[in-house]
């Protein structure tokens, strides 16, 4: 049996890796909550920021929290032209065509970025990538104490930029209806670019606090992607505080599950709770009945 200081050490660690995971589900549930589509370029997207921030650092040694400073604008304006010019002229409208279009844009980055990577595994040494702070008898890591802060400042933001401008209120009366939103003068297809550059930048915030601690390759993006879905399904689709609160649910449970199954099995709790939540309750804990 563990002790109390190692199980609460072990579920702090999870709200802080759950912190990240939920950012990267808010940028999934966004697009959702708005085009109502899944965005299958999502874990593609997130591997070419991460891949971004290494570069930023190996070529011209920029800190990754810093290269937000970079990242951060250029993705929305990514995600912006990326909707704009591509998914939306060559879906003409159909959302089953968005779908097959996000799937092979998923399939193009990945392969580009295996053409320029190769498959080599890829990591940023910075020296606190390692460093822990000392809270009593507990021991917690210093990037993900970070990430947590950050994490927290992207979602007050958020919150203000939907709740207080005008371009949130018209992404909320897009979400809401879209016909009659455009009957009032919104211009949806600026909406639906502006929601799909917030998704992208969201994914460029989770790069810059995922690589001072994690690999990676063109291929990584998928294993967060599956864990941001489950995330998405449990907190109720389209619903940002259901990301929120469903990332950091999910990352004690990932955290416990490594700690008593061992490290590799720990994503097996995060499964067994996606397939408990579409069994007893399919539309999550703050998700509407269609």
């Amino acid at each position: 049996m563990y002790s109390p200081e190692i199980l609460l050490t072990a579920v702090l660690n999870g709200l802080m890796t759950g912190a990240v995971y939920a950012l990267i589900a808010v940028g999934l549930t966004l697009v959702y909550g708005v085009l109502h589509i899944i965005n299958f370029a999502h874990g593609a997207t997130l591997t070419a920021a991460m891949f971004a921030v290494y570069v930023l650092h190996a070529a011209f040694g920029l800190d990754p929290y810093l290269a937000m400073a970079v990242t951060v604008p250029g993705f929305f304006a990514l995600g912006y032209a990326v909707q704009r010019l591509v998914i939306g002229p060559a879906s003409h409208g159909d959302d089953g065509n968005i779908l097959l279009v996000t799937l092979g844009l998923a399939i193009i980055i990945e392969n580009a970025l295996l053409v320029v990577f190769r498959s080599d595994t890829r990591s940023i040494d910075v020296p606190y990538g390692f460093a822990v702070i000392e809270v009593g008898p507990l021991f917690l890591s210093l990037p993900r104490v970070i990430a947590v802060f950050v994490v927290l400042l992207v979602a007050l933001l958020l919150w203000l930029f939907l709740a207080r401008s005008t371009t949130g209120q018209a992404i909320r009366a897009v979400a809401k209806e879209k016909m009659g939103a455009a009957l009032v003068g919104i211009d949806v297809g600026h909406i639906y670019a502006v929601t799909f550059g917030l998704g992208a930048a969201c994914l460029a915030v989770a790069a810059s606090l995922l690589m001072p601690t994690f690999l990676v390759n063109p291929r990584i993006g998928n294993a967060f992607v599956l864990v941001a879905f489950t995330i998405v399904v449990l907190g109720g689709m389209g619903s940002i505080p259901g990301a929120l609160l469903g990332g950091l649910f999910i990352g004690v449970v990932e955290s416990l599950s490594g700690l008593f199954m061992g490290e590799s099995l720990g994503q097996i709790g995060i499964f067994l709770i996606f397939i408990l939540v579409l069994l007893f309750r399919p539309t999550g804990l703050f998700g509407a009945k269609a």
